[in-house]
């Protein structure tokens, strides 16, 4: 029994569990993300940036919430999310779909969040933020909690990274929700929620996307072709990979192309897709294809790039938009990539594979359009939001305070 008791004790580093001393007359910002994925952080570095340059905030923190809850319910919420995309999608989206039901399950969940999260909810009281900002739907539950007792004076603001809001992210006492479509606003003043505490201001991306460089001169400086199409391959963040399948296809390619293939950290994935690489390149000598690992360079790629193709995950969405970059959508994992996918799809800014038999067939098809490919870009360009996490700190900051919206479900 002590043995159980110690696996779910949470161990939290000691600098994470501290109160920085803070600047008096600016305002303290908690920023609350969980790891479940790589794009609820991203959205929280993004907003904790721009934060950062503010000179009427005082203090910023930005935490991944899992970090203060025990070790069995941080797999569950972590771990488990990663092990279905990677050994059964299938199961992962119907699990999406069956739980997309307002309001059906917000108590219950919310009851186990509680239990699990008693270490967070003490760092909220010992920081006395003045501004909450939540990038995924576990941290808002608990805060939202927290006003509607009375036990928190703050401000709560949801920022949803996916093009949908789905059931999970909903709060029944909240300031103010971020979204990225009109639509997704309308969904929520249909649900109840008020219409004026809802901004649609796009998805939250690191500010360097907001910065426009000259495409040919970018590709010069990287050793790119100016004439050839370039293709930029996602590695997929979760290992969990398109990529190999991406290759093998364009060695089909009947256009003469250069690819870069972005691998993060996975250092046994990069050199996996370097073979690949250079076995396309013998089948196909009109081919070159660069492999890169980890690259914080990513905004100047997708700046380069003609295409990209791979996964339409929420924040890779949102910054091939901010690029003008056309997708080519393979392996979109079910559930909330999929919806971003029919989204993208009905805007005319991506196309879709289904079979990677394929692939090489449908790019040639755009290569040989170009006038498409370009109406596909100013697309990409128009729904972009690429200053969305300045939108988004700015309102935070400039609004007047007010009183939390409260709804009340079945009411709408």
């Amino acid at each position: 029994m002590l043995g159980f008791r110690k696996f779910l004790r949470s161990k939290q580093p000691a600098n994470l569990l501290k109160v920085s001393p803070t600047n008096p007359t600016g305002r303290r910002v908690l920023i609350l993300s969980a790891s479940a994925g790589t794009g609820h952080v991203r959205a929280a570095e993004a907003l904790e940036k721009v934060f950062r340059q503010q000179p009427g905030v005082g203090e910023v923190r930005n935490i991944d919430a899992l970090r203060f809850t025990n070790r069995l319910f941080r797999d569950f919420y972590s771990k488990l999310y990663i092990q279905l995309v990677q050994r059964a999608p299938t199961i992962l989206g119907i699990v999406y779909n069956t739980t997309d039901e307002p309001w059906k399950t917000d108590r219950m969940r919310l009851m186990l969040d509680r239990l699990n999260t008693g270490p967070l909810e003490r760092f909220i009281h010992r920081f006395k933020p003045d501004i909450t900002v939540c990038t995924h739907f576990l941290p808002s539950e608990i805060i939202s909690y927290l006003i509607t007792k009375k036990k928190l004076n703050a401000r709560l603001s949801i920022v949803v990274t996916d093009l949908d809001v789905h059931a999970m992210w909903l709060c029944r006492t909240f300031h103010r929700y971020f979204v990225a479509l009109d639509e997704s606003k309308v969904h929520l003043e249909v649900l109840g929620l008020p219409g004026d505490h809802i901004t649609v201001s796009g998805i939250p991306i690191d500010p360097a996307f907001a910065e426009v460089r000259d495409r040919d001169e970018l590709r010069r400086n990287a050793g790119f072709d100016t004439k050839r199409p370039l293709f930029l391959i996602s590695g997929g963040a979760l290992g969990v990979s398109p990529a190999a399948g991406v290759l093998d296809a364009l060695a089909r390619l009947r256009h003469p192309a250069q690819a870069v293939v972005i691998c993060g950290k996975n250092a046994e994935m990069k050199r996996e897709m370097e073979k690949h690489a250079r076995a396309v390149e013998a089948a196909n000598p009109r081919h070159t294809i660069r492999v890169l690992g980890y690259t914080d360079e990513m905004h100047l790629w997708m700046q380069m790039a003609d295409l990209f193709i791979g996964k339409p995950g929420g924040l890779t969405t949102a910054e091939s938009l901010a690029c003008g970059l056309p997708m080519v959508i393979v392996a979109p994992i079910p559930g909330q990539e999929d919806r971003n996918s029919d989204h993208l799809l009905e805007k005319g800014i991506a196309i879709k594979c289904n079979e990677f038999t394929t692939l090489a067939h449908k790019i040639d098809s755009l290569l040989d359009h170009p006038e498409i490919l370009q109406s596909m870009r100013e697309k990409a360009r128009w729904y972009g939001r690429p200053n969305a996490a300045t939108t988004i700190v700015e309102t935070l900051l400039n609004t007047p305070t007010s009183e939390p919206a409260k709804v009340i479900p079945g009411t709408a």
